[in-house]
């Protein structure tokens, strides 16, 4: 019994699921053109657009973390929303000081929420759609540790993180439609 109770549960949580992965996709789509079209310079619009990013995370992370409760691991959910919290403020010091230490901030806070990501992925293996997540993941890592390198060269640029914002959004779409296939089992 308890063991249809939580598959239940876990079937009920994903279309709640995949609805904040077609959400967190139209988010990153939005995010990353608006940041093109900024430009690299860190006027106020542009510090703004890099203080939301982190802080959408942590709203999606609690979205998450609530339809996820019953149904699975949440730790690493709280820990995400955590580090967004401190990155969301990070972005916003490092903003006053310029380009590079964005991208440090940035940088960093890929590669925690890689890992997170990654971790969480593979603890949700059993509800399917989860691999573009893992992957995210670790693509999340390896752009973390680009960006952290990046800023020390001349001339440091945002753009890539609109990069960055557009292959996660893919990867949550892609998650989205996975689940959405689960889900039907297709």
């Amino acid at each position: 019994m308890a063991s249809t109770t939580a598959s239940a549960e876990r079937t009920g949580a994903l279309p709640a699921l995949r609805r904040l992965y077609v959400l967190r996709f139209a988010f990153a789509a939005a995010w990353a053109v608006l940041l093109l079209l900024s430009g690299s310079e860190l006027t106020l619009g542009t510090r703004l657009l890099l203080f939301v990013y982190p802080a959408f995370d942590v709203a999606a992370a609690v979205v998450d973390a609530r339809s996820a409760r019953a149904s699975g691991p949440v730790k690493g959910l709280y820990v995400n929303m955590a580090v967004s919290a401190l990155t969301a403020v990070g972005v916003l010091i490092a903003g006053t000081s310029g380009v590079a230490d964005v991208l440090r901030v940035w940088g960093a806070w890929a590669v925690v929420s890689g890992l997170i990501q990654l971790l969480v992925g593979v603890a949700r293996r059993p509800m399917g759609g989860q691999w573009a997540m893992i992957l995210s993941g670790g693509i999340s890592v390896l752009a973390g540790a680009g960006f952290i390198r990046s800023a020390s060269q001349d001339n440091p640029s945002l753009t890539s993180l609109a990069g960055y914002a557009t292959l996660g959004g893919i990867f949550f779409l892609a998650s989205a439609i996975r689940l959405s296939r689960a889900t039907t089992g297709r």
